[in-house]
């Protein structure tokens, strides 16, 4: 019988904590209404190589995202996120709005890219601002490493766009090295460092008050080869 140390240690190491959150009605509302655009994964594969397709990992209460999808009514957005009011915040405005271009899946982006996402399927992945996890001993548990970057690339189709944003400067270096080290992805600045532009990321009220603050945001837009 496994001791409880290595059950711990066999346990999946997750790059976010499930916070609950406070519910207002309009998000508890949009989420029990169970919308047609909120992703089954045990459904199997939604993307199709044919659909200029962008996925967002971690699109929080999902301002940039729908700007995004508003922006760009022809393109179809999918949005990975755990956070049920961020969830519930953007069934809303599906709702209210009948956007008819985004899809949710409130899973694992680890569990969602391979039962979702077809290899070679999407124009572009968007992560921004995830949990920078700054002590040493929870470096492990950040999203961007090399076996998750290595997953992403093979669902890119060739010229697809990587883009990552931080604010935080030491995950903005480790973020680097792992794409800089990623086979088949290419560092669109010219220098081999950070963008020098948002490229099409729309500028959060976060990032605003950051920037007020002192606070740089370091961008990376990388391609698949």
């Amino acid at each position: 019988m496994p001791t409880p140390e290595k059950i711990a240690d066999e346990k999946p190491i997750r790059s976010f904590v499930r916070r609950t959150g406070r519910f207002t009605a309009r998000q508890k509302n949009a989420i029990q209404a169970k919308h047609a655009c909120l992703v089954d994964i045990r459904n199997g594969i939604i993307t199709e190589p044919t659909t200029t397709t962008i996925l967002e990992i971690g699109f929080g209460m999902g301002h940039s995202f729908l700007e995004m999808a508003k922006a760009a009514p022809d393109t179809q957005f999918i949005g990975i996120e755990v956070y049920q009011p961020g969830i519930g915040t953007v069934l809303a405005a599906i709702q209210e709005e009948n956007l008819q271009n985004i899809l949710i899946i409130a899973e694992d982006a680890k569990e969602a890219l391979p039962a979702c996402i077809a290899n070679n399927s999407l124009d572009g992945v968007n992560i921004f601002f995830s949990d920078p996890w700054p002590k040493t001993r929870h470096h492990k548990r950040r999203l961007i490493q090399p076996d998750f970057v290595a997953l992403i690339q093979t669902k890119l189709k060739p010229g697809g766009c990587l883009h990552l944003a931080t604010d935080w400067e030491d995950y903005a270096n480790h973020m680097l090295d792992v794409l800089s080290h990623t086979p088949s992805l290419s560092n669109t600045a010219s220098d081999g460092g950070f963008s020098k532009t948002r490229h099409n990321r729309p500028m959060t009220k976060y990032e605003k008050r950051g920037l007020t603050l002192g606070h740089p945001v370091w961008d990376l837009v990388f391609v698949s080869n």
